[in-house]
């Protein structure tokens, strides 16, 4: 293969949990110029680390071509056929995009849902890649080697992408005190669009909608992460921190990062079910 195209949408935690699958064609096609339609801010993070070699928005006008009856651009089918393999996480409820693809002689062509069937989310990006003879049971792809000794700090993430995932802020507030005290650690607050700037504020120094490469530069200092089940979480897990997570609504065998530095805590669907004694305990465990 010399030139490869992944069509993956969504937002940092759908990027992350695709990250093995590209691994799997890097390791497989070194030298090939891989390119990826999607969130351009989150696969920063993978052009950085050689995993891709150009990003292309998922917000482009040109893509509405790819679906419903409109003919097939002539440009856009030129650029499309640069492309010796084409994998798509696009949604493609029609089959819009299987009936456009392969646009040349020779090109392959690979559909997978956009959403998970299989756990852990990783699983089911690189399970689309078995036609292609690439096969893994490490669905965890870390974004760096070897992090930098730690320093005392514990990063706190108090939202996420959906209120029905966070935990009572009273509860982060409570336990972020304790954590002060008892571990005499600075904290940092981790705050993104969907949470307002002052949240927790005085419990720590504020981290709110910070870039991406900046976030990351600041979480891989830090030596324990607290979060929910949220793309930053994934970031933090990717960038090797030890853990803790707080489920509730959502599975974690589809959802958490499957890696032996993180640790889940879950007491059914409903958030308001974990006691800050729950945290406490796997903080002291």
């Amino acid at each position: 293969m010399r030139k490869i195209l992944v069509l993956r949408g969504g937002a940092l935690g759908d990027f992350i949990v695709t990250l093995p699958a590209l691994a799997l064609l890097r390791r497989r096609w070194p030298d090939a110029r891989i390119e990826l339609a999607g969130n351009t801010t989150a696969a920063a993070l993978a052009l950085s680390g050689g995993l891709l070699n150009a990003v292309h928005s998922q917000h482009e006008a040109r893509w509405s071509a790819l679906y419903g009856s409109v003919p097939f651009p002539a440009p856009l089918v030129a650029w499309f056929a640069e492309f010796d393999l084409i994998l798509s996480f696009w949604p493609d409820p029609e089959g819009d995009l299987r009936r456009r693809f392969p646009v040349r002689a020779g090109q392959t062509f690979l559909h997978a849902g956009a959403s998970p069937t299989r756990a852990p989310a990783a699983a089911h990006y690189c399970e689309a890649l078995r036609p292609l003879g690439l096969q893994t049971e490490n669905y965890f792809h870390a974004l760096i080697a070897e992090r930098r000794p730690a320093t005392g700090r514990i990063a706190l993430h108090p939202g996420s992408g959906s209120p029905r995932k966070n935990w009572p802020l009273e509860r982060w507030a409570e336990l972020g005190v304790w954590i002060a005290h008892q571990h005499h650690s600075e904290l940092l607050i981790v705050t993104g669009e969907a949470e307002a700037p002052g949240v927790l504020a005085g419990l720590g120094t504020p981290a709110h909608n910070l870039p991406f490469p900046v976030l990351a530069a600041q979480l891989s200092r830090c030596q324990l992460f607290l979060g929910h089940d949220s793309g930053v979480s994934h970031l933090a897990a990717a960038l090797g921190v030890p853990c803790v997570l707080l489920f509730g609504p959502t599975d974690p065998a589809m959802w958490a990062p499957p890696a032996p530095h993180v640790r889940v805590i879950r007491r059914g669907p409903e958030m308001k079910s974990i006691s800050v004694d729950d945290v406490k305990a796997a903080l002291q465990g």
